[in-house]
């Protein structure tokens, strides 16, 4: 048996910092909590605040601008990035099988403006051996639209069939097949689910085992995360838990309470459905007897996401996005948007948990999906190795998501190919064995929203505003802007980050704006931040 050990990284969607149990979160989530115990949390790492940069980050080693994708799949040339994964920069599953590794892919690709015919962008051609997912990002989790197995359109659905849920027995297929076929050779397994993504789509059964929960409200639950958080050793003690979004109301002084915690109910249902499925694989590998040998790792793609769906029958809208079904799979209208009168979770319904609930997901941080304080870009990062890692322990060193592929690389003992661009990050093995890391420079954009973190620093900028400056040693949370005491740093930080987006195709925001024109945004598509 080969001594290479296995890689599976699992990937969450739109799921904020705080939601799972082993940080702080009141949502169950026992077998991610099992893995924490197992092996080491990250209390600082970073995706890039969207779905789609941040899986074409994590699956090349590059920053989302150099593989193509500096926002999602739109193709915006000759002003933006054309929008699919470039041929030049390999994925981790190409890099991984040219080594031997067997690759596989369960879930969301999102790499792609190609919806409907499989071409050079799709994730069979792309490295993986085997692949059961979505091509396209959000979709209505009872039918989803361009769900394939391997390039074979999946048309005959099961009555019970819940994508989540599907993406797991998937992956588990996947681990029991390769114990069978090809049991001496290591694997790579690429768990990409779209929970809890909207649409607030969850099986009856698992939204009735939070009926109450959120009764109380997300200004009591925000304070119980953070002391929980503290409690965990996630936070240090001297961050002060952000103000309550200024444009979310008092929960005393919210009307409609029933409905709003019911979104939340579902959310929470969402998450530990594939928690549980999670189990499931986990369970897969102890059958193959390869725990020992075989890296977990567990992240979320952004933080908790503000977006709010606006009302409409789909059957109505001119134009609808490819993910939207007109009708149930039993023929109901479906409604889109966030309605008190409209109860979420069946198919009839396709809505969002909104920007109170989100503010909750990401505590105790500021803003969501999209922007670069932290709450957009922090999330939990578990990783599990038994035979190489201590279990129980707390890394606080901050990394970033090319910083995956670089450790996959020390761990393996892969080359990555000499012709394609090199990796932009550095390994984690240190960090997590309680090392100090490399102290490397971190970089983020997406939208004009630009950061840099370096030391104890993070420049940070919400575009089109100002650049600010937060001594996160001190004040993660960003409530103390020091831009104008440190000028020189400041300037420093700044000119770092623009050598950086030069060199690695940061396209300027206005450039993209005015290349788009006229042409409709994504607020015009049916979603408001």
């Amino acid at each position: 048996m080969s001594q290479r050990p296995n890689v599976i990284v699992i990937l969450a969607d739109d799921m904020g910092f705080s939601d799972l149990g082993c940080y702080g979160g009141e949502i169950a989530t026992p077998n991610l909590d099992r893995l924490a115990r197992d092996g080491v949390r990250m209390s600082q790492f970073y995706n890039t605040a969207r779905c789609s940069p941040s899986r074409a980050s994590l699956l090349t080693g590059v920053h989302p601008h150099q593989t193509g994708i500096g926002i999602l799949t739109d193709d915006d040339r000759p002003y933006g990035y054309p929008g699919t994964l470039d041929q030049g920069c390999p994925t981790m599953a190409e890099v991984l099988r040219s080594a031997g590794y067997a690759t596989y892919l369960s879930g969301k690709w999102h790499l792609t403006g190609q919806l409907r015919q499989p071409d050079d962008t799709w994730p069979t051609r792309r490295g993986f051996d085997r692949f059961f997912g979505t091509i396209i990002g959000a979709s209505d989790y009872y039918d989803p639209f361009s769900l394939y197995a391997g390039e074979t359109p999946v048309t005959d659905l099961p009555d019970d069939f819940y994508y989540t849920n599907a993406i797991s027995d998937a992956a588990v297929g996947f681990c029991t097949e390769h114990g069978l076929q090809r049991p001496d050779d290591p694997f790579f397994l690429y768990v990409a689910f779209t929970a809890p993504h909207w649409p607030l789509h969850a099986p009856a059964e698992a939204v009735a085992k939070y009926q109450g929960r959120y009764d109380e409200g997300w200004d009591v639950l925000r304070v119980e995360r953070h002391r929980r958080l503290i409690e965990e050793g996630i936070l240090d003690p001297r961050w002060t838990m952000s103000e309550r979004d200024p444009e979310v109301p008092a929960w005393n002084d919210t009307p409609d309470q029933d409905w709003h915690a019911r979104r939340m109910e579902v959310y929470a249902a969402q998450v530990e459905v594939m928690d549980a499925g999670i189990g499931r694989i986990l369970d897969a590998v102890d059958a193959l007897g390869r725990t020992d040998d075989t890296v977990v790792m567990f992240l979320s793609d952004n933080g908790g996401c503000a977006e709010d769906l606006l009302p409409a029958w789909v059957d109505e809208l001119p134009g609808a996005p490819l993910y939207l079904r007109e009708r149930t799979r039993d023929g109901r209208r479906v409604r889109r948007g966030n309605e008190p009168d409209r109860t979420p979770g069946g198919q009839d319904t396709f809505s969002s948990y909104g920007r109170p609930w989100a503010n909750l997901s990401n505590t105790p941080f500021r803003e969501y999906k999209h922007w670069v304080h932290e709450g957009g870009i922090a999330t939990p990062f578990v990783v599990r190795w038994p035979s190489a890692l201590e279990p129980q322990t707390i890394a606080h060193v901050p990394h970033q998501l090319p910083d995956i592929m670089a450790t996959v690389l020390e761990i393996t003992g892969v080359e990555h190919p000499a012709d394609a661009p090199p990796v932009e990050g550095a390994s984690m093995l240190d960090a997590w064995r309680g090392g100090d890391g490399p102290g490397h420079t971190l970089y983020f954009e997406h939208e004009g929203n630009a950061a840099v973190r370096r030391g104890r620093w993070k420049l940070v900028r919400k575009y089109p505003g100002e650049w600010q400056l937060y001594d996160v040693s001190a004040d993660r949370t960003e409530l103390d802007d020091r831009a104008a005491a440190e000028p020189a740093v400041v300037a420093e930080l700044v000119a770092a980050y623009h050598e950086w987006a030069g060199r690695c195709g940061v396209v300027p925001r206005e450039t993209i704006l005015e290349g788009r024109g006229s042409r409709p945004q994504p607020s015009e598509s049916g979603w408001r931040a």
